[in-house]
């Protein structure tokens, strides 16, 4: 496989440096991209790099990922308007610790193999380097006119903020990193995004002078919405890889709710389908756009990656329950997060707890809730067969409803006709 004609095709390739697509034909070779650890856990943003290591191992080259625990004590200022929130040791630890545990789920580290995948953390050879060894030994390499240069640094140093020298120094600690791989690990090509391209080439330039070699580079382009919005933040803010902290449901959910536009270029971006398995895709998409093909694909493949199978699955029934009526035994098994995940744009209400525990009708029960205006209202769709409660249909006005129909002991699901849905919370 051409790793760069594969990227290429996809849309995930911006700049390159010149040799870089003969270097990795001529042999294997070993590449890395950092990863900020500012979280426990990776957002959909880090999907990218993630997919690139994984395209650059299948295409028989050894992937490193590096966990910043040393920049991540300095912050990349890269196009950033302000300095960000320095985070301490013990927070660093475990960011770096959560990181690592999801890019293992991803790459193949079978120690095996000549191209197995290695986790590296920067602050493993800078806890050693002195602050004077390091401006001897490595700043005099790179002149403050080149650094200056770079278009990030630029527009800090122009916005009103201004740049502070810890900030300025990142570009020089990333380069290091790329020098020390090179010599430690015989790593040659650095990747990432567009808005590294700065700092990479300071670190292939580190290479050159410092070590007298020959180092490579590519980044790919910043994913966007076709509407300008920011990739990979929702209302409820960022879409998390980890699942404790955004739900399969929730991030399946995310993807199926992609617009038609940017569903054609995901498909390319975050899926391993060949290209022309896209192809088809895009086109039965385009002659019936409200099947909803591209979205409902890119959301059963990426969720599965990143999720498995069986949170795939229940992704779907989930995303169904309210509009089918044979999902009466999936709502009883839904955990209370499962449920509120679910149910997240239901109108809720709220039913005193003493009330059912006495019992009270459901005419009564959908009049005083606020659920219909009036007891004669409730009564006549009642008596129509239009209200469920928790997807079984109320067979008759003389239903009483107690304690027993509480889901998780706490909620109800009322349904009114075929689309109104409400969530009765017991307090």
């Amino acid at each position: 496989m051409n790793l760069i004609e594969e990227l290429r095709w996809r849309g995930m390739l911006q700049d390159m440096m010149p040799g870089t697509e003969e270097q990795l034909q001529k042999e294997m070779t070993t590449a890395y991209i950092g990863f900020d650890p500012t979280a426990a856990s990776l957002h959909i943003g880090s999907l990218v790099p993630i997919l690139l290591l994984v395209h650059l191992q299948k295409a028989g080259h050894k992937p490193l990922a590096l966990v910043g625990g040393a920049t991540g004590m300095v912050g990349d200022p890269s196009f950033k308007a302000e300095e960000r929130k320095m985070l301490d040791l013990e927070t660093l630890a475990k960011n770096v610790a959560g990181i690592k545990a999801q890019l293992e789920q991803f790459l193949d580290f079978d120690p095996a193999k000549p191209n197995a995948a290695e986790m590296v953390n920067n602050f493993d050879w800078f806890q050693n380097i002195t602050f004077l060894d390091f401006i001897r030994d490595t700043g005099k390499h790179i002149t403050v006119n080149y650094m200056m240069s770079k278009d990030s640094v630029k527009k800090r140093l122009e916005g009103e903020n201004g740049m502070s020298f810890t900030e300025f120094t990142y570009q020089l600690i990333q380069g290091y990193d790329f020098f020390h791989l090179y010599t430690a690990k015989n790593c040659k090509l650095q990747m990432g995004g567009s808005d590294q391209w700065g700092n990479i080439v300071t670190g292939t330039e580190l290479v050159r002078r410092k070590a007298g070699g020959e180092a490579f580079a590519f980044t790919c382009p910043l994913i966007k919405k076709a509407d300008g919005t920011k990739f990979g933040k929702t209302e409820s803010g960022t879409v998390w890889l980890d699942s404790s902290r955004t739900s399969p449901y929730s991030f399946y959910q995310f993807w199926l709710n992609t617009t038609d536009v940017d569903a054609e270029s995901y498909i390319k971006i975050f899926t391993f389908l060949t290209q022309p398995e896209v192809e088809e895709l895009i086109a039965q998409h385009r002659e019936a756009p409200e099947k909803r093909i591209l979205q409902k694909r890119l959301a059963k493949e990426v969720t599965v990656f990143i999720h498995g199978e069986a949170a795939y699955d229940f992704a779907v029934q989930a995303s169904e329950m309210l509009f089918r009526n044979d999902t009466a035994e999936l709502l009883l098994s839904l955990t209370e997060e499962q449920l509120l995940d679910v149910m997240a744009g239901v109108p809720q209400m709220e039913v005193a707890i003493a009330e059912l525990q006495a019992g009270k009708d459901i005419v009564s029960l959908l009049a005083d809730t606020g659920i219909f205006p009036s007891k004669g209202e409730a009564r006549k769709m009642v008596q129509g067969g239009g209200v469920s409660i928790n997807k079984v249909k109320v067979e008759g006005i003389d239903k009483v409803v107690n304690t027993e129909a509480l889901l998780r002991d706490k909620y109800i699901l009322i349904q009114k006709g075929k689309k109104n849905y409400y969530l009765l919370k017991a307090i």
